[in-house]
């Protein structure tokens, strides 16, 4: 299953969780979520968890990829 992609980097908070949000509306099943902060990474898990789903955290390099499923 392809998941849909989010590029929250760069992103001021409550920017990622916004786009997350109008993502899984679209994407219901889940989405990706690539931030370049803990605190993005922490506002986007605490989001998904509130919601239903399972956010799976991943190192990439300085960033941090949530996917995001049911």
């Amino acid at each position: 299953m392809a998941l849909r992609s989010v590029d929250a980097r760069g992103r001021a908070c409550p920017e990622p969780v916004l786009l997350t949000k109008k993502a899984l509306a679209a994407s219901p099943e889940g989405v990706q979520v690539l931030v370049g902060n803990s605190t993005s990474r922490e506002n986007v898990r605490r989001f998904a968890e509130a919601r239903g789903y399972k956010a799976e955290i991943r190192e990439e390099g300085e960033d941090f990829l949530l996917i995001i499923t049911r």
